[in-house]
């Protein structure tokens, strides 16, 4: 499955002027949200907006990714929102309050049973499960490896995560994340790369400070971050550049990739005094991709 996403957009899926909005922000992926963006007596309204909005995306050409985040298991509502949704067939689903590769597995196979109801092909609908909304989701962070083929990244937050532990305020007073919010954020990253697939960087809730945002991005994509969430239409621009591969780190991506391909049975080349191995050939393959697609 594709993962050459660097922005997510989340947007109340009983909003159609902010769904339209954020249609034209740039953004990689619109995510329609159905949990908590959405108030308990407006979730059928916006059941019925998601699948009306995905129906009409798919005359477009240039329309973006559409992801669905839905209401979790423990919600009651999970099925609902799948059994509404899947007609039109969202290119991935993401799963607030996961506890474990085991709902990831769970959910695989509500999709497969939807995906033949509406005979389409098995697997066209990934998953993207918020592994640290919940204190007790941490300790099933290594379970996420070859749980699911579906399984096409792991995303955090802080927010749900602040309240299920009775944190006032997951940062510091400089902006960066307070000891055990860094320790969440961090293993989503360890859990990600264990697992083979990118890990998301969590919101930037003020959408005002420009620089603020740039700094996090930049700090997030340096530590190994693919992509990173989105609260508002300004911050797409930024988000989208910090990820967009350029200068030096696609110059030496393309000097990898030439030095591998003159030599195509080494397992490790040397460049300018630096040792380089195939996991970071087809890591400099990806990101020269990347650019290309940008």
């Amino acid at each position: 499955m594709d993962t050459d996403f660097r922005s997510l957009l989340f947007v109340p899926a009983d909003s159609p002027t902010r769904l339209a909005q954020a249609a034209q922000s740039g953004a990689d992926v619109v995510v329609l949200d159905l949990e908590d963006m959405v108030a308990f007596e407006h979730k059928a309204d916006a059941r019925a907006a998601a699948l009306a909005f995905l129906r009409d995306s798919q005359t477009r050409d240039e329309a973006p990714a559409l992801f669905v985040r839905v209401n979790g298991f423990s919600s009651g509502f999970l099925e609902q929102d799948l059994a509404s949704i899947m007609p039109c067939l969202p290119r991935a689903i993401i799963l607030p309050k996961a506890q474990s590769g085991a709902d990831v597995r769970r959910l695989a196979h509500l999709l497969t049973e939807l995906e033949t109801t509406y005979d389409s092909a098995e697997g066209t609908t990934g998953i993207v499960p918020l592994v640290t909304d919940r204190a007790a989701s941490l300790f099933g962070l290594a379970t996420y490896a070859s749980c699911s083929s579906r399984l096409l990244a792991l995303a955090w937050g802080a927010e749900d995560l602040a309240s299920d532990m009775g944190a006032d305020d997951p940062r510091e007073d400089n902006g960066d994340w307070s000891a055990p919010f860094a320790l969440a954020r961090n293993l989503t990253l360890f859990a990600a790369a264990a697992a083979g697939i990118p890990a998301i960087d969590t919101v930037f809730r003020d959408f005002g400070d420009r620089t603020g945002l740039r700094h996090e991005a930049m700090r997030a994509e340096s530590d190994g971050f693919g992509a990173k969430m989105a609260l508002h239409p300004d911050q797409i621009a930024i988000i989208n550049h910090v990820f967009t591969p350029h200068g030096e780190a696609l110059d030496r991506a393309h000097v990898i990739i030439a030095a591998f391909e003159a030599q195509p049975q080494a397992t490790h080349i040397s460049i300018e005094g630096h040792v380089f191995d195939r996991a970071q050939w087809m890591r400099a393959k990806r990101l020269v991709a990347r650019a290309q697609r940008a």
